[in-house]
């Protein structure tokens, strides 16, 4: 861990934000759950008002939402004929990526950024990171490892960076994907490279403060913070353990070594209650910790003993993280079976195809969950939003509408859309890989 000093470093404290907004990964608290009052109970008869749609380029990275203007970053290739057709191969195909953003009132445009960004990774649709919006800055983390802070007034570059060059790294198989993350006085990356996995900036002037970690790939999850025994945690988890750092300095608090199979840490960590955090994986399926009141190194309460999408044990997400609702966990798992599990056992109590609406296993299978009051809102790969119930017992459906067109494809060709919304101003936005919508959830 390497340590450079700032000549000022505001206090490490979370950022204010309105209840309304969405300007981040995971929402204003980063932990998925949407707070803001005054929602639907059902949607109207032929599903939610379109507000406005404006139309955009392709990718993943979900909309931010702050200050009445709407963040989104998408991409264009130079030459659609030289993208594969197999979505999982790879080869440089010539583009860019570009930053909008919009009035959250009427999608206008109010001003667009883009740079060139030739993409060498495989599904190359573009960007996988939602943008942070923080105050009068937004930063932004592109497919290739490119970081920028722009002025969130009209999109002026203020610094930036490339992380290929700074760790001295090719860009991984799936590309940077790890929202950045405001800490503070500080921006914190999952990077890349030998004692540089992690890193932090001065969020206003791009300096580096500190670097930290290493392994062969940082994988895709996003960093987050969580507060145990009087002590914030920035947690990190990348593809070779999962690690619990002093925000402030890089430091380690404490490791925990867990090999991932293909790279695939995606699903954010989850806290579970005051004393325990859940992860879970593609193929190794999930660990529970329990986290020591003196910040040594946590107890395994359980961990999937093999690395396979078939034949599971616990829970199996590809992208979305799992929702803590009563002592259970809720998340859709490798073939798109939404399953139940006991949190404090890792017991499985049931399984559905229903929530994302699939008539049998498929790979792969996604479904974005949002705790709501005492409900969840869902969002599928096919476009659909849910509202539900979820409990011990089973699934039980209110609602579900059709709200957008699934027009990107997976290896097998299959029509999906793989972008979390957003949730604020009592509405829904959302973005596939042509347009992205804003729908009326007020009453």
């Amino acid at each position: 861990m390497k340590t450079f000093p700032l000549l000022v470093l505001a206090a490490l404290a979370p950022p204010v934000l309105d209840a309304d907004d969405w300007p981040q990964w995971f929402g204003p608290g980063r932990d998925g759950i949407w707070r803001e009052a005054g929602i639907v109970e059902k949607f109207p008869e032929g599903g939610p008002k379109v507000l406005w749609r404006t139309p955009i380029h392709r990718g993943y990275a979900g909309p931010a939402v702050a200050d009445g203007r709407v963040y989104v970053i998408d991409r264009e290739v130079s030459d659609p004929s030289k993208a594969p057709a197999n979505p999982f191969k790879t080869g440089k195909v010539p583009g860019n990526e570009r930053l909008l953003c919009l009035d959250a009132a009427t999608g206008k445009v109010v001003w667009e950024q883009a740079y060139d960004c030739t993409y060498g990774i495989s599904y190359a649709a573009g960007p996988r990171a939602t943008p942070t919006v923080d105050g009068d800055r937004v930063y932004t983390l592109g497919a290739e490892g490119n970081l920028f802070c722009r002025s969130a007034g009209d999109g002026a570059e203020i610094w930036s960076h490339d992380f290929n060059e700074l760790c001295g790294v090719e860009t991984q198989v799936w590309g940077f994907a790890a929202s950045p993350l405001v800490e503070g006085g500080l921006l914190i990356c999952l990077a890349a490279g030998d004692g540089s996995t992690a890193m932090a900036f001065d969020k206003r002037t791009g300096k580096e403060v500190w670097r930290a970690l290493s392994a062969r790939d940082p994988g895709y999850c996003p960093p987050r913070i969580i507060e145990h025994a009087g002590r914030r945690l920035l947690i990190v988890w990348h593809p070779e353990s999962v690690n619990a750092l002093d925000p402030a300095t890089g430091e380690s608090v404490w490791t925990i070594p867990w090999k991932i199979r293909s790279g695939l840490t995606i699903p954010t960590p989850q806290p579970v209650g005051d004393e325990h955090l859940f992860l879970s994986s593609f193929y190794n399926g999930s660990m529970m910790l329990k986290l020591q009141p003196d910040h040594t190194t946590p107890e395994v309460v359980y961990r999937t003993g093999h690395a396979s999408e078939k034949k599971t044990t616990h829970l199996h997400g590809i992208m979305n993280t799992a929702v803590l609702h009563d002592g259970h966990l809720y998340a859709a798992c490798s073939y798109g079976e939404f399953r139940c599990m006991e949190a404090a056992t890792g017991k499985r109590l049931w399984e559905s195809l229903e929530p994302i609406g699939l008539e049998r296993p498929t790979r792969w299978g996604t479904v974005f969950v949002t705790p709501h009051e005492d409900r969840f809102f869902l969002f599928t790969e096919r476009g659909d939003l849910v509202i539900a119930r979820l409990s011990a017992k089973g699934y039980v459906e209110v609602d579900r509408a059709h709200v957008i067109a699934p027009d990107g494809i997976d290896l097998r060709q299959r029509e999906i859309v793989w972008s979390h919304p957003a949730y604020a101003r009592k509405c829904c936005f959302v973005r596939n890989d042509s347009e992205v919508i804003c729908l009326s959830l007020e009453p």
